[in-house]
């Protein structure tokens, strides 16, 4: 995942004309923040629960607890970039980027169980439940990670493309996973561990977050040029692009709702889209939330959405970002509300 932070202002909501769909769209706010300790972040979970809100940060994991507004950080980490819950196992699974590992981490007491050799830049991850087997991108090196967590080891590796991102499984076992390099979508057989084609993403740059929608068997890529690709995952073809927001590294599926979110840190706003919107996948919305809220992740329960930020400060020098002021950071929390 790319680590850039971004400066800017906040922007006005950009309301679209909700399209003529058989419910209507709930509307979204800002509704609160959750403070937490200083340092860079990425990619964001919720187990809805144990109602815990998981950050991976530079070099540890945050948890919020939802209940009781307790926040501490567990585990010690070279660069985390995605927490994964493991339900059946009462583990988090952690990529530490910097040293080409995954951690198994005890979410109550902070212990780390098991340390884990991957590939190079572990980046994204998922969990099959199912086969109780998660799955680990390893972004530099172009490899997929097999592993079998009980057993805590890596049982078999799938050679994609460097430039890995955002991965996701589709309902027929396919694997799907974003290349920022070929600005196209990767896909493999997890059952016989090999690669297949690639998806072709014209009109999108530097594909980052992943959403996929098993109703539809739709994905849907966030994209660095302020486009969202609409993909048809069983024609393997593009379907559409929608004009997002700059800045996006997450995209968040919200299925019961029938809804999308990509946060846009450069550009500050939550775009919502509506996926059963007449003609299909559709923009309704730009939520304005705050700059540098690039990723987060959704609550099924309530479609509470929360978005991991903090205030920049200016770049100094020969920096190309700014970056986290202390005491700044805080999670977004954004509500939805009838419309």
């Amino acid at each position: 995942m790319r680590t850039s932070h971004f400066l800017g202002f906040g922007i006005e909501m950009l309301l679209f004309p909700t399209l003529a769909d058989a419910r209507p769209t709930p509307s979204y706010a800002v509704a609160g923040t959750i403070a937490g300790p200083d340092g860079g972040w990425d990619y964001t979970s919720v187990d809805p629960v144990t109602r815990q809100v998981y950050v991976a940060r530079a070099d540890s994991v945050t948890i919020a607890d939802l209940a009781t507004a307790r926040v501490r950080s567990v585990g010690s980490t070279a660069k985390s970039h995605a927490v994964v819950p493991i339900p059946d196992q009462h583990l988090l699974l952690v990529t530490s980027g910097r040293d080409d590992s995954v951690r198994l981490i005890d979410p109550a007491t902070g212990v780390e169980k098991a340390k884990i050799a991957v590939g190079k830049d572990p980046d994204a991850a998922l969990y099959d439940a199912a086969k109780h087997r998660a799955v680990v991108i390893n972004a530099k090196d172009g490899t997929v990670s097999l592993i079998d967590v009980a057993a805590a080891r890596v049982v078999g590796t799938i050679a994609l493309k460097p430039g890995l991102e955002f991965a996701q499984l589709g309902k027929d076992g396919t694997l799907y996973v974003n290349n920022e390099d070929a600005s196209e979508i990767e896909t493999a057989n997890l059952a016989t561990a090999t690669a297949g084609v690639p998806i072709a993403l014209p009109g999108c740059t530097e594909p980052s977050g992943l959403a996929y929608d098993a109703t539809t068997a739709l994905l849907i890529s966030a994209c660095a040029n302020g486009k969202a690709a609409v993909v048809d995952a069983g024609k393997h073809k593009l379907v559409k692009l929608l004009d997002i927001g700059l800045g996006a590294d997450a995209a968040i599926l919200d299925a019961a709702r029938r809804l999308a979110f990509v946060p846009c840190g450069q550009s500050g706003v939550l775009t919502e889209i509506a996926l059963d919107a007449n003609g299909g996948p559709a923009v309704v919305a730009n939520i304005p939330t705050e700059p540098g809220a690039r990723t987060g992740a959704v609550d099924p329960r309530d479609g509470t959405l929360y978005l991991p930020t903090a205030r920049l400060a200016a770049p100094v020098g020969s920096q190309k970002r700014g970056v986290p002021l202390p005491g700044s950071f805080h999670i977004i929390v954004v509500r939805p509300h009838a419309a």
